[in-house]
């Protein structure tokens, strides 16, 4: 194991994906069993996410389901990866956190985003409109305020129980994300690995503006992306297929499907179109056996200079998911992972 990757933590978020074959309950279960392995393996993190009326997706209530994970695991640190702040009022966000960090003191981060519904009825289903995510800076300043104590907007108004309370932020690069976690001196998450040079001009741009606050005294780089470990470089890409598939097909038909069996998948007559998609959602991807993914973890931390990686890997086999993740565990010499 190299000394870099074993100074780095290593985290996973989970989308809650549904599968063919089975249901949103299940996916929801689903999330809650692979937070139970990631904590045996010694993640250090396990975030799930919001997403709203996506048929591929179970993931509506993040803190809802935060709160399922955290119940079924004793020390894996929880949160949201994330919250869409412009889809809530700052105040109701405050007391959630506040209600979850009360019931697992120490192990809740409330990981923030700047994303709405993605269209017209979802977003007047949500009480929201599309330029909501403009004032995402004015929101969460809002909402530390509503943390910290320190809001003047509403008199004699608290957010009980989370004022005074300490829950980590964090601020999902989305838009000019890093920008406004720099800004307000906050962690920042950013992805995705694909993207390495956006990847590093996001995180370049972040230190240089950074501001230290009472939440972090200087800046903290969480790297997402998908991360796929197998025994050999075959069966890792067989990891990215099902994924590729949906993404592909929801940008040729425009609906994102449950995940399908990678053999599935690969007997598919696609069009020209979907293949094309298809074949760019293979690529650029941390993938292949347990040396070709150390070498090319060891190439993101040093072009990132990253504190953290976050896993977003979604798979229709979960075996095979769960498997990965114990090798990358080895890879990062984590708790059982060397085992």
């Amino acid at each position: 194991m190299s000394p870099l990757i074993g100074s780095t933590r290593f985290s996973f978020l989970d989308r809650s994906r549904t599968r063919e074959g089975s249901d949103g309950p299940q996916a929801l279960r689903d999330t809650v069993a692979l937070a139970r392995t990631a904590e045996a393996l010694g993640y250090h993190r396990f975030w799930v996410s919001e997403h709203h009326s996506v048929p591929g997706v179970a993931g509506s209530a993040p803190t809802v389901l935060a709160a399922a994970v955290a119940s079924a695991t004793s020390s894996i640190r929880v949160g949201t990866g994330g919250v869409m702040l412009p889809n809530h009022q700052p105040f109701v966000v405050a007391e959630q956190f506040g209600v979850l960090a009360s019931l697992f003191p120490g192990r809740v981060d409330m990981g923030l985003g700047r994303s709405v519904g993605f269209t017209d009825g979802i977003r007047r289903a949500l009480g929201r409109g599309k330029d909501d995510a403009d004032d995402f800076a004015g929101q969460l300043t809002e909402l530390l305020g509503w943390m910290d104590g320190t809001q003047q907007a509403f008199p004699q108004v608290h957010a009980h129980p989370a004022e005074g309370l300490s829950v980590p932020p964090f601020v999902l690069a989305t838009g000019g994300g890093a920008r406004i976690a720099a800004e307000a001196g906050l962690p920042l998450v950013v992805g995705d690995l694909r993207g390495r040079d956006r990847l590093v001009r996001a995180v370049e741009e972040y230190r240089a503006a950074f501001r230290p606050s009472s939440w972090a005294r200087e800046p903290y780089v969480v790297v997402a992306g998908t991360v796929a470990v197998a025994g050999s470089a075959r069966e890792a890409r067989r990891l990215l297929v099902p994924e590729a598939w949906s993404m592909a097909y929801a940008r040729t038909h425009g609906s994102f499907p449950p995940l399908a069996p990678a053999e599935r998948v690969e007997a598919l007559g696609m069009t020209e179109k979907e293949r094309a998609l298809f074949e760019e959602g293979l690529r650029g991807h941390v993938a292949g056996t347990e040396d070709t993914v150390a070498a090319e973890l060891e190439l993101v931390l040093e072009d990132t200079g990253a504190d953290e990686v976050l896993v977003t890997t979604s798979t229709h086999d979960r075996e095979a998911l769960e498997d990965s993740l114990r090798r990358l565990a080895r890879i990062a010499g984590l708790g059982a992972g060397h085992l």
